[in-house]
């Protein structure tokens, strides 16, 4: 029986906040892998080891979680604006697909760092010491994101003492800034509504804040679904009707959102919308053990990604998080007091965070300029990913 051997494909293994992913040069894939498609999607499965029916992912990059499963493209940009074009794929665990529908913000840290390192951006646009401003085009929403990346001795600046919660060690500060954040070319409120009545089935008619702002989201009151939003993982994810209960709350809101025309469809599409709960600020005990008092946030909040409670917060829900507190009348500006505001600290399993945003009523539409938060990111390795040539 004669077996087919390995290739490999240069990669690099990164931290971007509080994920982890494979990262890629476009030029540096096999030819057939570098235009979408089927033979990128299994490519970047093998990678990743999915689908897994154990979801572990023992055999492939990916760490078995939404915040690791997770691959990253990269190009210099087509754009005269840019300098260099970013495609984030979400690899399911267990399904065989890879979902292109939305971003990663907290892998867009990341982004930054690896095209400087990496030759994607123009030399005479990083100083010998200093910042470097790289301008990143979003592929999957059609969005700008800016990127400071800290540069020591032309060289990026992976260390430091910026500490962001969720993640372990304290690294180099990059404030990135995501610019005009609604998602694609939609209204920030898909329905025209800061709230609306959500029919679920087996629940009742919740109260949802539906947003297109980061990443599209759902947001419902964490007391009418009967949780404080200061619930860790093992609240949530060990409960099997509970997990069932919000993929139904995140099924609908697709629907309502327009990003689906069936319930169904939304087993296809794990990636997006996401679905988080909301409560006033309170006092609790992170997964770190450290203690997050309610005087130093502004609210709760708990989000699920790719079917499960996150371990902190992924960077586009903290965009729609932080959007939706800049507009009076929204779940997440009622629960974080119903003030007018540019900037909220929320609380989440790991601890807090801070995000700015501003928002402005023009001709009867809402906008964010832009949103901001600061984020780390670290080189973990790199080198070569090996996969059997007949993968894809």
């Amino acid at each position: 029986m004669s077996h087919v051997g390995q290739i490999s494909i240069p990669a690099t293994y990164m931290r971007g906040g509080t994920s982890k992913g494979v990262f890629f040069t476009l030029s540096n894939l096999p030819e057939a892998a570098r235009v979408p498609g089927e033979v990128r999607d299994k490519l970047l499965m093998r990678v990743i080891g999915s689908p897994d029916p154990y979801e572990k992912q023992i055999d492939g990059m990916g760490g078995a979680t939404s915040s690791t499963s997770k691959a990253v493209i990269l190009s210099k940009s087509e754009s005269p604006d840019h300098d260099v074009d970013y495609l984030f794929g979400q690899v399911s665990i267990d399904k065989p697909f890879v979902d292109w529908s939305g971003n990663c913000g907290n892998l867009s840290a990341a982004v930054g760092p690896y095209a400087i390192a990496n030759g994607l951006v123009d030399p005479t646009k990083i100083p010998q010491n200093g910042v470097a401003e790289v301008r990143i085009w979003q592929v999957n929403i059609g969005k700008t994101i800016v990127s400071q990346v800290p540069i020591v001795d032309g060289q990026v600046q992976e260390t430091g003492d910026f500490e962001l919660d969720g993640v372990t060690f304290p690294a180099a500060e990059i404030p990135v800034a995501f610019m005009d954040p609604a998602d694609g070319e939609g209204a920030i409120f898909p329905t025209g509504n800061l709230v609306d009545d959500l029919d679920v089935p087996g629940v009742g008619v919740l109260k949802a804040t539906l947003i297109n702002a980061g990443i599209p989201t759902v947001f419902v009151n964490a007391q009418d679904i009967g949780y404080t939003g200061c619930e860790l993982q093992e609240a949530i994810n060990s409960d099997a009707n509970a997990l069932a209960m919000f993929e139904t709350i995140r099924a609908h809101a697709a629907v309502r959102m327009g990003l689906i025309k069936h319930v169904d469809e939304a087993a296809s599409r794990q990636h997006t919308p996401k679905v988080a709960f909301v409560a006033p600020p309170a006092s609790y005990t992170a997964s770190s053990g450290k203690a997050v008092s309610a005087e130093n946030i502004d609210l709760v909040v708990r989000a699920l990604s790719m079917g499960k409670l996150h371990h902190a917060m992924m960077g586009t829900a903290a965009v729609a998080i932080g959007a939706a507190a800049a507009i009076q009348g929204t779940l997440v500006n009622l629960a974080a007091g119903g003030e007018e505001r540019e900037a909220v600290t929320f609380g989440h399993p790991s601890g807090s965070l801070r995000v700015g945003a501003k928002a402005s009523l023009i001709d009867g539409r809402w906008q964010i300029d832009q949103a901001v938060m600061s984020r780390s990111a670290r080189v973990l390795m790199e080198g070569c990913v090996r996969i059997p040539a007949d993968s894809f």
